[in-house]
């Protein structure tokens, strides 16, 4: 019997070049899907007033269609003509936009219903990503675009990632080079600009967002469970998400003597890298724990571990507060049990 032979990706990845791009904006325009760079992670592109092309985004990552989808966008004038901004929103892009900002809006009739999980307001944002602010420009349409990686798995920041996970799935990946940021965008709600509500953090910490509004900002602390039915406000939200295949252990503080003895089975993922002597199994995500590169690095981190085939991976978390918030909400969803 002839050994089984891997199957090849069929996605390519293309270089930005101006020909690729106005390649892909084309492809976009006849309802397709593009796997494409931001600043937090690869997201996966359709356009977003295009209820066929969105439900392919659902159908490749195996998606349910009560996470409604985040709408990119390349210029002011979109925004209004998709959602009803407020006064509240209009600071909060002044300060932050292009930038890791997703702000949730009432939306208008043109967003279908599809985007938004049946719910009548639609979560935007404006990308600072250079290359993807080229390929929105050309498209001339907003894009709507999840992470691009089978849903609940560890979110892409490179193209390589996107080309793993759902490397089978699609057939375009634009490449812009790893992800400066790591970290999925912060995420406000909006519908009633006198009660802000941040319902994910990311790298626009709440303090930033008080900052700006002159108001406190409510943090959502409630998860739907996985199988809950019920549409969400935003993506992001599940008890359990974000999450490798190994199981994953927190600390609060990972000290040398928890790992110096430990089963070489076990992967202990620490803030910073240790001094002295330490265990081949025992890896830091920062040589000097500065939080901006332990998020960086975290999703990418994870998925090597994952691949290593350890039996368990031990991650300590971060202190505080600001970045550390939102660093700490996407490991106790990865550690979360489903």
């Amino acid at each position: 019997m002839p050994a089984a032979t891997r199957r090849s990706p069929k996605a390519r990845v293309y270089r930005g070049t101006p020909r690729n791009l106005a390649r892909l904006a084309a492809v976009l325009a006849r309802g397709e899907l593009v796997a494409v760079p931001t600043e937090t992670v690869y997201g996966l592109a359709a356009d977003a007033l295009n209820p066929r092309a969105c439900r392919s985004i659902f159908r490749a990552k195996g998606r349910p269609t009560a996470d409604p989808l985040i709408v990119h966008i390349h210029a002011w004038r979109q925004l209004e003509q998709l959602a009803e901004p407020n006064d509240a929103a209009r600071r909060l892009a002044k300060a932050f936009w292009p930038g890791p900002l997703t702000m949730v809006l009432p939306k208008k009739a043109c967003v279908p219903a599809i985007v938004t999980s049946g719910l009548p307001s639609v979560a935007i944002r404006m990308p600072r990503h250079a290359l993807f602010r080229r390929l929105l420009k050309q498209c001339e349409r907003p894009l709507a675009a999840p992470s691009a990686n089978p849903f609940g798995y560890v979110s892409p920041t490179t193209s390589a990632h996107v080309l793993a996970g759902l490397g089978q799935r699609i057939s375009y990946i634009l490449e812009g080079g790893a992800a400066t940021i790591g970290l999925e965008s912060t995420i406000v709600d909006l519908r009633n600009p006198a009660a802000p509500r941040l319902l994910r953090p990311g790298a626009i910490t709440r303090e930033q967002l008080e900052a700006v509004l002159g108001l406190p900002v409510e943090v959502v602390h409630g998860h739907a469970a996985p199988a809950q039915p019920r549409a969400q406000i935003a993506p992001g939200l599940l008890l359990r998400h974000y999450s490798p295949h190994t199981p994953v252990t927190l600390h609060e503080r990972i000290a040398p003597g928890d790992y110096r003895n430990a089963s070489a089975d076990e992967a202990w993922l620490l803030l910073m890298r240790p001094t002295g002597r330490t265990s081949p199994h025992v890896y830091a995500l920062d040589p000097r724990g500065d939080l901006r590169g332990v998020a960086r690095h975290l999703f990418g981190k994870l998925r090597e571990l994952d691949a290593a085939g350890y039996r368990r991976i031990h991650v300590e978390l971060a202190h505080g507060g600001g970045l550390a918030d939102a660093i700490n909400d996407r490991l106790r969803r990865a550690a979360a049990k489903g």
